[in-house]
C-alpha cells in the first residue's frame, strides 16, 4: 500500500530502453538492449525496472563515493557505471558503460523525466497588443499570467501561471519562467530558467542624503542575463542604475540570493543560497560562493575564486584563491586563527 501512496506522488518517468538510452547518448551497452528503464533510482533504493548509476568520479570534496557492496547488491535492472567498475555489476543486470556516469545521469533524467510540451495562451492570460512574438505557435503562457506591450517573447519559452513581463522586455528562447516570477527593464538570454518569486530589473537600493533626507536616485539601467543563466525562487536581481546588472552564461544563482544594481557576474559562476552582492561588485568567470555570503560595495571577486560559507568579503579577492572566514581571507591563514584560538581558549 504504501509503494502504491508514494508512486502517486512521484514524478513519472517516460519508459524507454537501455538499447534506445545507449543510442541517443553514446554509452557502450552490455546485456539486453529490450531491458525497460521506467524510472531512476540511488543505487541502493532502485527495483527492477529502474535504472541507477555508480561512479567513484571525484569532481568536487562534495561528491561522495559510495562503497562498492551497493553496486554489488543493487536490484536495478539497468546499471550506469565506469569500465573499470564492470566486473562488480550484479550478474543478469544491463550495463551502460561511460568514462562519466555523473555527467551522463543528468543527461538519462533529463530524457526520462522531460516535461510534456505545453503550447498556447490561456484565455486568462493578459497579453497586450504589441508584444512580439517571433513564433507564437511553439510559447505557452499560463493563466493570470500578464504580458506588457514592447516585450519580445522568442520562441519555445514558457511562461507559468502568474508570472509578469513588464513592457520592452525580452525573453530568450527556450527560457522557462516559473509561477510567480517578475521581470521588467531586462533582457533575458536564452534556454534559462526563472524560478517561482524571482524579481528581476526592480529599482536598486540607491540613495543619496540630501538636507539631512535619503534622496531616491532613479535607476536607468537594465539587467541582463546570458544564456543558460537558472535564477532561483525569491531571488532578487536588481536593475543598475546607470550602468547595466550583467549575469554571464551558465551562471547559476540558488534561492534567496541578492544581486544589488551594477553588480557583474562572469559566466559559469555558482552563487549558493542567501548570497548578499552589494552594488558594483564584479565577479569573474567560474567562481563560487557559498551560501549566505556577503560581499561589500565595488569588490572584485577573480577567475576561479571560492569563497566560503557565511563569509564577509570587504576586499578584493584574487584569480584562484579560496577566501573565507568574517571578514574574508586566505584560507590557509583563516584555519590557522581558527586554530589558535581554539588552542588559547582551553587556557
Amino acid at each position: 500500500m504504501f509503494t502504491f501512496l508514494r508512486s502517486l506522488f512521484m514524478p513519472a518517468g517516460t519508459e524507454t530502453t537501455a538499447g534506445a538510452l545507449a543510442e541517443k547518448f553514446g554509452l557502450e551497452l552490455r546485456g539486453d538492449a529490450a531491458t525497460p528503464v521506467r524510472g531512476v533510482a540511488p543505487i541502493a533504493d532502485a527495483r527492477p525496472g529502474q535504472l541507477a548509476f555508480y561512479s567513484t568520479e571525484q569532481n568536487s570534496a562534495a561528491f561522495k563515493i559510495l562503497p562498492i557492496d551497493v553496486l554489488k547488491n543493487t536490484r536495478a535492472s539497468v546499471i550506469l557505471l565506469q569500465p573499470e567498475q564492470v566486473a562488480n555489476a550484479p550478474a543478469g543486470a544491463t550495463l551502460l558503460i561511460t568514462d562519466s556516469p555523473r555527467g551522463n545521469i543528468v543527461k538519462i533524467l533529463g530524457e526520462i523525466y522531460r516535461e510534456p510540451p505545453r503550447f498556447g495562451v490561456s484565455p486568462n492570460a493578459v497579453v497586450e497588443r504589441g508584444v512580439f512574438f517571433r513564433k507564437k505557435s511553439t510559447v505557452y503562457i499560463g493563466q493570470f499570467a500578464t504580458v506588457e506591450r514592447g516585450a519580445v517573447i522568442e520562441p519555445d519559452v514558457k511562461i507559468y501561471p502568474g508570472a509578469y513581463i513588464g513592457r520592452n522586455v525580452t525573453i530568450g528562447a527556450g527560457t522557462i519562467i516559473q509561477t510567480g516570477a517578475h521581470i521588467e527593464n531586462a533582457t533575458i538570454g536564452a534556454d534559462c530558467v526563472i524560478n517561482a518569486g524571482a524579481i528581476i530589473g526592480k529599482d536598486g537600493f540607491g540613495y543619496t542624503r540630501q538636507d539631512g533626507h535619503n534622496v531616491f536616485i532613479p535607476h536607468t539601467g537594465r539587467v541582463v542575463l546570458g544564456n543558460r543563466v537558472s535564477v532561483g525562487a525569491n531571488t532578487c536581481i536588481d536593475r543598475g542604475a546607470m550602468t547595466d546588472t550583467r549575469i554571464g552564461d551558465g551562471t547559476k544563482i540558488d534561492n534567496l540570493c541578492q544581486i544589488a544594481h551594477g553588480v557583474v557576474v562572469g559566466a559559469e559562476c555558482f552563487l549558493a543560497s542567501g548570497c548578499g552582492l552589494a552594488g558594483g561588485t564584479v565577479v569573474g568567470d567560474r567562481a563560487l560562493l557559498g551560501g549566505h555570503v556577503g560581499v561589500a560595495n565595488g569588490v572584485h571577486i577573480g577567475d576561479d575564486a571560492e569563497v566560503g560559507a557565511n563569509s564577509g568579503v570587504f576586499r578584493d579577492v584574487p584569480a584562484g584563491q579560496r577566501h573565507m572566514g568574517y571578514p574574508a581571507g586566505p584560507g590557509t591563514e583563516f584555519m590557522r586563527h581558527y586554530a589558535w584560538l581554539r588552542k588559547h581558549s582551553k587556557q
